[in-house]
């Protein structure tokens, strides 16, 4: 698929998940393969104009960290345009309008889902970003404010009228933030109300298959996954290869989890500082081990480092910890191994309650959301 000029490697895309998807994370999951196009978390137009070091740290990439967008929220048609601009300036391939996000401080300026309820100041908004800027405008939408305004479709009408290249969609409604369950249906009429641009699905994509039932149930041109690749950064390698050829390849054995894990701290303590970018990690390192099979020791051990040799000691404790439980190979033996994620659609056909189906949200800046 395309997104304006570029051709993208897969149909797959990182969703933004605040606190969560910075330069470490994105460059972790690009490096095991399938991902075809990743944003950075939201940034506030106003603090990226006025140089804000969060804001800054929030757009940092690298050369590995490519097609990147860049994702913006505010009201103000200015801000947003020179926003834009500063994006532009720092090699992102293109900027994402947040128009999704229910957090309440960002909605109440304005932003994100509360511009899904003035389309056509939104129109007007967008319209500046685009005379702006020559990369490709995005934007990020959910399927309305409430089950009674379910403004999307008209929204991408509105939307590729004034030139965005691509929509994304969650399918719920700002009112439901995560709860309940996506609504494939919503996402099917706005795929249906655009004419030419791509329409990316997002919602409750926790596993290959449920990524096929998307593309299958809404005709949507790719799929976005925000918490199903905090829970397996290596979805998309396995989603990628299950769309091409209808296999399921499998997961990745425990040497390679705690060999990805390592790196993903190594690059936090790169980014943020030993200290700092330890702390950071306690809560990044948890998710890691809702795959490891029994890991309650190790969980209560990370979320206290405040250093590599903290850390480093962490996991030689839990390695050793983990033994009895592990074949001569090293892998748990049967009886210990974790439950398999499923596709919602089939949880809700009966499946064993054992089987996780579904994911929190990660704690942080959107546990209120």
């Amino acid at each position: 698929m395309r997104i304006g000029p570029y051709e993208l490697s897969s149909n797959l895309f990182l969703s933004p998940l605040a606190g969560y998807t910075n330069l470490p994370m994105r460059e972790t999951i690009r490096e095991l393969g399938g991902l075809g196009w990743a944003t950075t978390d939201l940034v506030n137009a106003r603090s990226l104009i006025e140089r804000n070091p969060t804001a800054l740290k929030l757009v940092a990439s690298s050369a590995a960290d490519r097609p990147l967008a860049i994702q913006l929220f505010g009201s103000v048609p200015e801000e947003m345009r020179d926003a834009a601009l500063i994006c532009e300036s720092l090699g992102a391939e293109s900027v994402d309008i947040n128009m999704g996000c229910p957090v309440r401080k960002v909605v109440n300026i304005g932003g994100g889902s509360a511009m899904m309820t003035e389309l056509g100041k939104t129109a007007a908004l967008v319209r500046g970003m685009i005379a702006a800027v020559k990369i490709p405008v995005t934007a990020k939408m959910r399927l309305g404010w409430d089950d009674d305004n379910l403004t999307a479709p008209d929204l991408v009408r509105v939307l590729e009228d004034v030139g965005v290249a691509a929509v994304f969609v969650h399918g719920r409604t700002r009112a439901q933030g995560f709860s309940g369950t996506v609504n494939l249906d919503g996402i099917r009429s706005v795929v249906a109300a655009a004419r030419k641009i791509p329409v990316i699905g997002n919602g409750d994509v926790t596993t290959p298959e449920a990524a096929r039932h998307m593309i299958d149930e809404t005709g949507c041109t790719g799929v976005s996954i925000g918490r199903g690749a905090f829970y397996d950064p290596w979805i998309f390698r396995r989603t990628d290869h299950y769309l091409r050829t209808g296999e399921l390849t499998p997961e990745p054995i425990f040497a390679e989890r705690m060999a990805v894990l390592r790196r993903h701290f190594e690059r936090y303590v790169a980014f943020y500082g030993e200290e700092h970018g330890s702390r950071l990690f306690r809560k990044v390192a948890p998710w890691y081990a809702k795959r490891f099979g029994p890991a309650k020791s190790f969980k209560r051990r990370i979320i206290t480092i405040t250093s590599r040799a903290d850390f480093d000691a962490a996991v030689a404790e839990y390695l050793t910890w983990r033994a009895p439980f592990c074949d001569e190979q090293g892998e748990l033996l049967p009886k210990f191994r974790p439950a398999p994620m499923v596709a919602s659609f089939m949880a809700e056909e009966g499946d064993e309650p054992a089987v996780r189906s579904s994911i929190p949200v990660p704690k942080g800046p959107v546990e209120v959301w």
